[in-house]
């Protein structure tokens, strides 16, 4: 075997091992909140990622992925030297595969792109000077380390506020999750087809306006909102509520707020005496506020309220379908764009500046993903689940829904965003709609730091596997 031969060997190797990683870090985003919620076992949930991740992967892949990721790297630099790419795009599947392999085995969830982006400027730099790397790109995409999470927590914080105004606060809430099911099958559905058919009509040779698109998406929406209609009034509703302290939960926590607002005006102009009175006040009702919160929270975990969860449930299967069959579509080319910038490098001799991923790599990727989800992908999933916040049915799918509509509108914008921050702060938002004791601070900080260390991290491991493979095929 010539060193190509084998260098192309072990190229593919790379790629596959990086796909599996995916798989076994990434896809916990469309299933983690599912199985924390009981909504589906840990086998279910494999199950059913399997298929949809390869399924979306395999038809709906990109068939089209960028040489070098984002715009991080000066292409220039490797227009005399394709070899250095091939290098340098092995060393950047690698270096990302270990350090999301690395992140699994202690169950945190981290972005695959920010990995390669740190891989990609490692290498970048080692081959062209720190002056290759495009640093105001690089700062755009940095931004998504603050814009994901805190987009999605604020978003799914007031998802769940709106739900338990409208469901669990009032007099009957099983009819009232029954009428606001149909609406929200319809909003889910519709969000994400349209997060997948943005990028997914490639690979069908689809070429559709905005206005297609939207139409199409909107019909298969309304689709989705006739099943869950008919669906849901299949479910008994069961005698009327008649405890009276729910139903006026949300109006009296409205104005122990508002009461608490007035006394901090007069508390900031006051001195002596009426200022300590006015603290008084304000620790009085700070006290009574979480007392009732507390209350509250004991009525809707009573069984009167299994049959929403139980609605909910069914909400949420579907939309983690739906997620993790438009994550397949859309981050499968994680794992094979660099890959098939190498394969063709390597191939060809030529760079070029978007390079085409055959049928075969993406049933490579999807392959990959599949057996990672089914290997080591239940360390992540149950970081995402249970060990951020306890979940359930509505709060599982409250965080998938904020978490789709906060990537829905990022990627029409235009804007960098990362997947896995995206649902972790949809599931912190949750659980901060409970309280900051509702939330698991130690795990909360432990995924934090990894984000920040993620790209320098891949920089450094791409920068020692540059060597390395220079030395050996050089």
């Amino acid at each position: 075997m010539t060193s190509e031969t084998i260098l192309l060997v072990l190229i593919l190797v790379a790629g596959l091992y990086m796909a599996w990683n995916i798989g076994a870090n990434d896809v916990a985003n469309a299933m983690g909140t599912s199985v924390g919620s009981g909504a589906l076992t840990l086998k279910q949930a494999v199950i059913i990622a399997a298929i949809l991740e390869f399924s979306g992967a395999f038809f709906f892949g990109s068939h089209v992925s960028e040489t070098v990721q984002k715009g991080i790297v000066d292409p220039d630099i490797f227009m005399q030297d394709p070899r250095t790419l091939v290098y340098g795009m092995f060393a950047a599947l690698l270096a990302t595969g270990v350090w999301l392999q690395l992140a699994s085995y202690f169950g945190i969830p981290v972005s695959t792109t920010h990995s390669i982006v740190g891989s990609v400027i490692g290498f970048g730099t080692v081959a062209g000077g720190i002056h290759a790397v495009k640093w105001g790109n690089v700062g755009f995409i940095v931004s998504s380390w603050i814009l994901s999470p805190v987009a999605g927590g604020i978003i799914s914080y007031y998802l769940f506020y709106l739900l338990r105004r409208k469901i669990f606060y009032t007099y009957n809430p099983v009819d009232e999750a029954k009428k606001l099911a149909p609406i929200l099958v319809f909003c889910v559905v519709t969000i994400l087809s349209l997060l997948l058919l943005s990028n997914g009509t490639e690979a069908f040779h689809l070429k559709l306006s905005t206005f297609e698109t939207l139409g199409i998406c909107l019909l298969i929406g309304a689709m989705g909102s006739l099943i869950g209609y008919l669906f849901v009034r299949r479910i008994k509703a069961g005698p009327p509520i008649l405890k009276p302290s729910p139903a006026y939960g949300s109006e009296i926590t409205n104005s122990f707020g508002k009461a608490r607002k007035h006394l901090k005006r007069i508390q900031s102009s006051s001195v002596g005496e009426l200022n300590y009175r006015v603290s008084v006040l304000l620790d009085e009702i700070d006290n009574l506020s979480s007392t009732l919160q507390q209350d509250i929270e004991k009525e809707v975990s009573h069984s009167e309220y299994a049959v929403v969860e139980k609605i909910f449930g069914y909400l949420q299967i579907l939309s983690a379908c739906l997620m993790a069959f438009a994550h397949g579509a859309n981050d499968v080319a994680n794992a094979i764009g660099p890959l098939a910038a190498a394969v063709g490098a390597l191939t060809t001799n030529v760079v070029t500046m978007q390079q085409s991923i055959p049928t075969w790599a993406l049933a490579l990727g999807g392959v990959g993903i599949v057996v990672g989800l089914a290997t080591w992908g239940w360390r992540v999933i149950e970081t995402i689940g249970k060990k951020i916040t306890e979940l359930t049915p509505t709060r599982g799918f409250t965080a998938e829904f904020g978490a789709a509509i906060t990537i829905l509108t990022a990627s029409r914008l235009g804007m960098p965003i990362s997947t896995t921050h995206t649902l972790v702060g949809a599931v912190i938002g949750v659980g901060l709609a409970k309280g900051i004791g509702a939330l698991n601070l130690e795990m909360t900080r432990d995924i934090f730091i990894s984000w920040v260390v993620t790209v320098p991290a891949g920089a450094i491991l791409a920068v020692a596997f540059f060597y390395g493979i220079q030395f050996t095929f050089g």
